[in-house]
């Protein structure tokens, strides 16, 4: 495989990663809507700071998220305005799904 696809497929599984958990699933989300605290995060998600911390370092490594220090603090916004609409549009897909699948089990379609 040439050098794009190599970069497409190391690009997917990061933002998979960063999407397999639900903490940084609502994480992305809020920073849809702009930059934000770990500690407004740990309040509005109702999660601890450490757990919030945690979920952000992950999101940086996968190169989501960036971190701006503001004296003591930390902000917390998405990498790129492209992210946001990436983010939006996975949310409008129109998914087609089994009825009679659980939600819960079976979703990568393995018996």
């Amino acid at each position: 495989m040439g050098d794009t696809v190599e970069r497409a497929l190391e690009t997917l599984e990061r933002v998979g990663t960063a999407l397999a958990d639900p903490t940084r699933r609502r994480i992305l989300m809020v920073l849809v809507d702009g930059p934000a605290y770990p500690a407004e995060l740990a309040v509005q998600l109702g999660v601890g700071r450490t757990n919030v911390s945690n979920h952000l370092t992950c999101l940086r490594g996968c190169g989501l998220v960036r971190a701006t220090r503001e004296g003591r603090q930390v902000r917390y916004d998405l990498a790129s305005p492209r992210l946001a609409h990436a983010l939006a549009d996975l949310v409008d897909l129109d998914l087609e799904l089994e009825v009679e699948v659980d939600v819960h089990k079976d979703l990568d379609g393995r018996a």
